[in-house]
């Protein structure tokens, strides 16, 4: 089971707090840091100071680590052109040594949108164009090196584009694609996925989309075991119950609630209950949501002890 963190700077951090917890992600022996890309605080954290664009951190990321795998849960495809955004994310699996996985979705989050002024369209649009943008990034990044690329679609229109830089992984960097839709989601991670990522959903909710997933690779001819399941949980992790209490109020999260809806609770509870989602699930990789980013004996309690029970 690969253990990966998970961070939701939108809440409130800096770039030093999350390069404090991407090292202790590698010192702890984690398998990858990721991050939210998002531009707005959700809920009655402070955002203070600010937001961190997710590939700027990133790329920094990449010359202070040298193990961890780094990307995003997930980006939004209303935020950027795509074309900019395989530019930025094949520089920074350059920069890493080709350590990247790139998460994209349609986007969701309207407060943000509104915001900043970012266009947001309905749902049907937005998927229109989440779909041209897997095609138009891996497209430029897998065209051969003095070949082009060009791209004919209903809103982006590509005409003989280099496809440069290249990633450093080759053909591309994994992409994990995620969601709960019931068609169209599954036909799109047959096509492009390496992951399907479970986002905080209970083990039955997961089971089910990952069997949609497998059926639609099935549809198309390919081996629904190419694509690896993962799941993303908050998680909160005592040593005792006392412990696993004050971390859970730190998230401002009830101790019941918490345990309902994530990997919360003592080393034991936790590691049971990582075993049953796993055994009716078949992930073989989680995002552990840590959201008190201050707490880096949070890592390394996980670490010693529950990560060596999976």
């Amino acid at each position: 089971m690969d253990l990966r963190i998970f961070t939701e700077p939108q809440q409130g951090a800096s770039y030093d707090d999350l390069l404090r917890v991407a090292k202790a992600t590698e010192d702890n022996g984690f398998d990858a840091f990721f991050r939210s890309d998002h531009f707005l605080k959700m809920g009655s954290a402070s955002g203070l100071p600010g937001p961190t664009d997710a590939w700027v951190t990133l790329g920094a990321l990449a010359r202070e680590t040298s193990r961890i795998r780094l990307g995003t849960l997930v980006t939004a495809a209303t935020f950027r052109h795509p074309s900019v955004l395989a530019i930025s994310v094949a520089q920074v699996d350059q920069m890493s040594g080709g350590r990247v996985d790139f998460g994209l979705g349609s986007g969701w989050y309207d407060a943000e949108h509104q915001a900043y002024g970012i266009p947001m369209p309905e749902i049907a649009e937005r998927f229109d164009l989440y779909a041209e943008q897997l095609e138009i990034i891996t497209g430029l990044w897998e065209t051969p090196e003095g070949e082009t690329f060009s791209f004919d679609g209903k809103h982006y229109q590509l005409a003989d584009a280099p496809g440069l830089p290249k990633p450093a992984q080759s053909p591309r960097p994994p992409v994990i694609i995620g969601g709960a839709g019931k068609k169209r989601t599954p036909a799109l991670a047959a096509r492009f996925a390496d992951e399907f990522n479970a986002a905080f959903v209970d083990a039955g909710t997961a089971a089910a989309q990952f069997e949609r997933v497998d059926a639609a690779c099935r549809e198309i001819g390919r081996d629904p075991k190419a694509v690896i399941r993962s799941a993303a949980q908050v998680v909160a992790v005592g040593k005792d119950d006392a412990e696993f209490a004050r971390r859970a109020a730190a998230i401002g999260r009830e101790t019941d609630e918490v345990k309902q809806n994530g990997l919360a609770g003592t080393v034991d509870e936790v590691v049971d209950k990582i075993g049953r989602y796993r055994e009716a699930t078949g992930v073989t990789r989680l995002y552990l949501q840590v959201l008190d980013l201050s707490d880096l004996d949070h890592l390394e309690l996980i670490a010693s002890k529950v990560a060596p029970q999976l």
